[in-house]
């Protein structure tokens, strides 16, 4: 049986990965209607238009490369794809959304069972 608290942490990383999805997405999702693009000319040139918006770049990107770094030494034994699906996950939807997931499955995965 798994303790009560492993369980409440997992939902409750599950709840903000929902938001992290949710949030993130409304911004990213207004920003290609109104013409914006992943083309990196643009998309980089967007991202960097002030310092506010250099610095939470720089912070999200920063954050999501030691993210991927961390998941790829914990998991490199239990098979080289899966650390390449969180990281894929992580720069193609979103840090917001890839970490809280992760720590869900971590959670769920390293308590103790019966």
């Amino acid at each position: 049986m798994k303790p009560a608290s492993s369980t409440a942490s997992s939902r409750v990383y599950l709840v903000l990965a929902l938001a992290g999805l949710v949030l993130t997405w409304f911004f990213n999702l207004q920003y290609f209607l109104s013409g914006g693009s992943v083309a990196p000319d643009r998309f980089w040139a967007d991202a960097m238009a002030n310092p506010l918006t250099r610095a939470i770049t720089l912070d999200v990107y920063l954050s999501a490369l030691v993210f991927g770094v961390w998941v790829w030494r914990e998991t490199a034994t239990a098979g080289r794809w899966r650390p390449l699906a969180w990281v894929a996950l992580c720069f193609g939807i979103g840090l917001a959304v890839a970490l809280p997931l992760y720590l869900a499955r971590r959670e769920r995965t390293a308590a103790p069972r019966p």
